[in-house]
């Protein structure tokens, strides 16, 4: 279950001096990503990750559209 205030507190930190309103549209994305995308993993993302550069202390994880 996601927290709408942590993610709320967590965008506000990232993004410092972004506005309200756009913090709050990010955290209404965010609290949706449950209802309208799946999270792709195994083999489906190995190649993908082999492409993307990020920290090692950094998760990266995929999502996808669920189909209507």
């Amino acid at each position: 279950m996601l927290d709408r205030q942590k993610i709320e507190t967590i965008l506000t930190r990232r993004f410092q001096g972004a506005p309200r309103d756009q913090v709050a549209a990010a955290a209404n994305a965010i609290m949706g990503l449950d209802d309208e995308w799946e999270e792709i993993a195994g083999d489906e993302t190995s190649r993908s990750r082999d492409h993307v550069p990020r920290p090692r202390d950094q998760e990266l994880r995929f999502f996808r559209r669920r189909e209507s």
